[in-house]
């Protein structure tokens, strides 16, 4: 197939293609739309950027616009899951341009977010609901939403979601949705979790891969940068002088890291700013608008980032930090060459870092060329603070808070090595 009018879409969804400039599908959707048409679950396997969202997406519109029907208060007719804020509002977007001219809604929730005006939005009822698990399992508790009308499940980076801890949530939102139902999971790895996850919510599913799992954008040019800890921020500006125009994706370990590197950056003279797990949901978004306008020409990010942003004009993508999971450097470096463009990539490495350098080159199965420095031996490398984690969910909601351990007066604040004297005890 060719052009998405071999698919079997309905007229409504190949105009809005067509007026969308979608010439041709993906083979990730020349694949799975099809089959989804049908019925049939899908398991759908890709690299990140090759065009899921309307692998899954303009089959569900087909399917809602057939049955015809209206959702009633508190109910949605479908589920989308998502891990990041950034990916449920990439989603909600990209599918709202295909029920311009019907009567399809499609609302969102997601932490960071009034949960009230979410309440008053689900009071009215939604066609198609996308949302975090964390924000979604909020509202079902207040008994906000009804899901048992919907027929339709997705799960989107599932395996992102797996790795942020969301396996708990999803156990409690796929049984309170209808049955029978269609789910489609895709995801751009496999792990043995995840195949777990597909034989418990998946029937007879049509398995879908265009990728192997751990393979890069075949657009991205990689590079990596030997070098000292202390030599990284004066490469970092080299290579923001040398294109000062270009979008630069840059992304570290830490939340805490993150800013440091923004609010220097800043002091510099640069165009930046941050998205990261501390950062506000209207920090966030209106930090992504800037950079996909161009106003803000460098963003750092943690890897909430990883997945949540689609922005065809990304020039480079530079690891700063590596990060901990190496699948996770797929999912970094795929922010750019997307939409057909090329981009590059560059990684920052380290001493500290080699070990991991060696887990990515081993899962993409290819060596990432050198372009300066010579690899370093490996050192181990320091375990980050508590607390400092790459914009993850944070501290689970129940879990017991730290307590601070008693200073002693060797720890107390003052001159290194020196005791606090004990007051003089006065004279009754």
């Amino acid at each position: 197939m060719f052009d998405f009018d071999m698919l079997g879409l309905n007229k409504v969804l190949r105009n809005a293609l067509k007026a969308g400039g979608f010439d041709k599908p993906t083979p990730i959707q020349n694949q799975a739309i099809p089959l989804a048409l049908e019925g049939h679950d899908i398991l759908g396997l890709a690299q990140t950027g090759t065009g899921k969202t309307l692998a899954f997406g303009l089959p569900l519109i087909a399917h809602l616009m057939e049955e015809d029907t209206r959702p009633q208060t508190r109910t949605a007719r479908a589920l989308i899951l998502a891990p990041t804020r950034e990916l449920v509002n990439q989603i909600a977007d990209s599918l709202r341009h295909f029920t311009i001219n019907t009567p399809i809604k499609i609302a969102t929730v997601v932490g960071g977010q009034s949960i009230n005006r979410q309440i008053g939005t689900l009071a009215r009822g939604t066609d198609i609901l996308v949302a975090t698990p964390g924000r979604l399992i909020d509202l079902m508790d207040r008994r906000a939403v009804d899901l048992r009308q919907a027929r339709h499940l997705v799960l989107d980076e599932a395996d992102q979601m797996l790795d942020l801890g969301f396996i708990h949530a999803l156990r409690r939102i796929a049984p309170a949705l209808g049955t029978p139902r269609q789910t489609m999971l895709f995801s751009a790895t496999m792990p043995k979790q995840m195949e777990e996850l597909s034989r418990a919510y998946l029937t007879n599913p049509r398995k879908v891969q265009v990728s192997p799992p751990g393979k890069a954008a075949d657009k991205v040019t990689q590079s990596v940068q030997y070098m000292e800890k202390a030599d990284k921020p004066r490469k970092l500006r080299e290579i923001l002088d040398r294109d000062p125009d270009a979008l630069t994706l840059v992304f570290a370990r830490t939340k805490h890291g993150a800013e440091k590197l923004m609010n220097g950056l800043v002091a510099d003279g640069y165009n930046a700013a941050s998205i990261h797990g501390n950062k506000s949901q209207g920090q966030r978004d209106r930090a992504i608008k800037a950079f996909r306008e161009g106003t803000i020409t460098t963003l750092v990010a943690t890897d909430v980032a990883a997945r949540g942003i689609d922005i065809p004009g990304v020039a480079y993508v530079i690891n700063y930090e590596l990060p901990d999971t190496p699948d996770n450097y797929v999912h970094r470096i795929g922010r750019t060459a997307r939409a057909g463009r090329e981009g590059e990539a560059i990684a920052f490495c380290s001493a500290e870092e080699v070990d991991l350098l060696v887990q990515i080159e081993k899962l993409m199965k290819v060596e990432i060329p050198v372009s300066s420095g010579s690899r370093p031996k490996a050192v181990k490398m320091e375990k980050p603070r508590r607390g400092g984690g790459g914009g993850g969910a944070g501290r689970g909601r129940g879990a017991p808070k730290a307590k601070a351990k008693p200073q002693h007066a060797e720890q107390r604040p003052g001159n290194p090595g020196q005791k606090r004297r004990r007051p003089r005890r006065r004279a009754a």
